[in-house]
C-alpha cells in the first residue's frame, strides 16, 4: 500500500529530525530510521492501530516521544501528524478532511 505524508506531516517530520540532530549528532537520522520502522510496520497491517475517531489510527513510537496519526484510505496510508506527546492533542483534527 502506498504511504502519503502531507506537507504539514513531512514538515513535522523534517522539523523533529533536525531538532535531534543538533542535539546529537546522527540522532535525526536514527529519530527517521525509527520512523521507517513505524510507517513499515503501519503498511504491513495497518488495521492492527487503535482507531480513536473517524478512522484515525494511532501508532506509538518506542524510543522516540512521538506518534504518527494516520487514515487508511482504498488505495493509501495517508500520515495526518508526526506528533511529539507534548503538543497538544486536537492539534491536527483539522487535518481529517483534506
Amino acid at each position: 500500500m502506498r504511504l502519503i505524508f502531507p506537507p504539514e506531516a513531512e514538515a513535522e517530520l523534517i522539523e523533529a529530525a533536525c531538532f535531534y540532530e543538533e542535539q546529537v549528532n546522527s540522532l535525526g537520522e536514527e529519530f527517521l530510521d525509527a520512523v521507517d520502522l513505524a510507517t513499515d510496520e503501519i503498511c504491513e497491517n495497518p488495521e492492527r492501530w487503535r482507531v480513536l475517531e473517524a478512522g484515525v489510527r494511532l501508532y506509538l513510537m518506542q524510543r522516540f516521544p512521538y506518534a504518527l496519526y494516520f487514515l487508511i484510505q482504498p488505495d493509501q496510508i495517508q500520515i495526518l501528524t508526526v506528533k511529539h506527546h507534548s503538543r497538544h492533542p486536537d492539534y491536527w483534527l483539522n487535518r481529517i478532511s483534506k
